[in-house]
């Protein structure tokens, strides 16, 4: 199954540099950083990797204790960042030295049993004065001297992070498939999984964003167990309005991320908006297989001219993920529901299915030879052979005379040819290239 990615949360009171030890941990100006105390208010995550560790980092607003503006919902976002993390970085700052908020933050995290690391940033090598006693007073193990801008102790605390991550191989029924059920408000999420359980088991309501929080069900069928994660509904920045409603973001994230397949849920009855497809985007740039199903299927007229129309309509916005099935079904009306078991186990039969050597490497050949690989950065590619590795995701390993002469198009071309000959329909596939020594 899936192998899950750790998740760190960067927590802290504001202005003690959580954001540009954020975009330094993954590597890109992704936080706004600004010398003003309160200026991340909305929790932002990124990725990052570490000693061949990836993970997911979470950057939240500065916890306070003063009456500033949107204090609260910050600190309801920085819980929350606590509750889905693995390991927290903690965040002071060395030229303050240690204030009444970095004290109610401990308190904070003292109350969610997580792993808990002290960064003490803004250092200075040329400083002499450091007092390491003042920092074991929180209670904590102790500090680690950071500077974020300088770079300074950050392989230090890397190190630390990645030391108290989960190994993400706790989960060990092979039986078991943990879905992810994705989408923007009122697309019929909650309709789905009632349906498929034949209960009530989640609140369904016209009024979008009624589900808050993901939410686990399980399934058996066939001998084989299914885990059903429902998760908060996701709107744009500009459409938010309920304070809570910032904070499902996350969820959703941390929910991809634990499952092996995810379902991106389509209402039929509404155009597809861009906000659909940045919500799959999500998924796909986590490299989880995905089914699109277009729900709400009762209320299109004349089926048998739509489906035609409706499947090319979603291949038009989704092409990123010409991969994907597609099922079309009515939660309300439980039709077509049970074809999505179908089609997960045919996404599951293809994550198992491995292709022997000589058989891709025929393959390989006959492809170069219908489709040369065209010229490109001075040369052109030459494909010597190729093996398929143990992955999750199917993924080979082509050894050619250059890396560099791979132009994106034809390692598409490659990747249609294998899906094609093998049959990896409704899955990514990982293609590696490597120079021959």
């Amino acid at each position: 199954m899936a192998k899950q990615k750790g998740i760190v949360a960067i927590v802290g009171r504001p202005n003690t540099g959580k954001s540009s030890l954020f975009n330094r941990i993954i590597q890109e100006k992704k936080a706004i950083v600004e010398d003003k105390s309160g200026v991340t208010r909305d929790r932002i995550y990124g990725h990052s990797e570490w000693l061949t560790r990836q993970f997911m980092v979470i950057d939240t607003g500065g916890i306070t204790l003063s009456d500033q503006p949107f204090a609260q919902e910050i600190r309801i976002q920085a819980e929350i960042a606590m509750q889905e993390a693995d390991v927290i970085i903690f965040v002071l700052d060395y030229k303050t030295g240690i204030t009444p908020d970095d004290e109610m933050v401990a308190k904070i995290l003292y109350r969610t049993h997580k792993p808990v690391i002290l960064a003490v940033n803004k250092y200075d090598h040329h400083t002499n004065d450091y007092q390491g006693y003042e920092y074991l007073s929180l209670g904590f193990d102790e500090p680690i001297l950071i500077s974020s801008t300088h770079g300074i102790g950050i392989g230090d605390l890397l190190d630390k992070v990645v030391h108290q991550l989960p190994t993400g191989e706790e989960k060990t029924d092979e039986n078991q498939t943990r879905i992810a059920i994705i989408g923007k408000p009122n697309v019929g999420k909650s309709s789905l999984v009632n349906s498929i359980l034949g209960q009530e088991r989640m609140i369904v309501s016209d009024v979008a964003g009624t589900t808050r929080d993901a939410v686990d069900s399980v399934i058996k069928r066939d001998g084989k167990e299914y885990v059903l994660i429902d998760t908060a509904g996701l709107r744009r920045k500009g459409k938010i309005y309920e304070d809570i409603e910032k904070y499902s973001y996350l969820r959703t994230a941390a929910a991809i991320n634990s499952a092996d397949i995810v379902l991106l849920i389509l209402d039929l009855s509404v155009k597809i908006s861009d906000q659909d497809t940045n919500i799959g985007g999500i998924a796909f740039d986590e490299k989880k297989p995905i089914i699109i199903i277009g729900n709400k299927w009762d209320l299109i007229p004349d089926k048998e001219k739509a489906i035609n129309h409706q499947t090319e309509e979603i291949r038009a916005y989704f092409k990123y993920l010409q991969y994907a099935k597609i099922i079309f079904v009515s939660a309300t009306e439980k039709t077509r529901v049970y074809k999505i078991f179908d089609a997960v186990d045919e996404v599951n039969n293809a994550l198992k299915r491995k292709i022997r050597t000589s058989v891709l490497n025929e393959v390989l050949n006959k492809a170069q030879l219908l489709n040369p690989a065209p010229n490109h950065n001075g040369g052109r590619l030459k494909i010597y052979y190729g093996s398929q590795v143990q992955a999750y995701l199917p993924t080979f390993v082509m050894f050619v005379n250059d890396p560099a002469y791979v132009h994106f198009s034809y390692k598409r071309y490659l990747e249609n040819q294998i899906r094609l000959q093998f049959g990896f329909e409704g899955v990514p596939i990982n293609i590696i290239f490597r120079e021959r020594k």
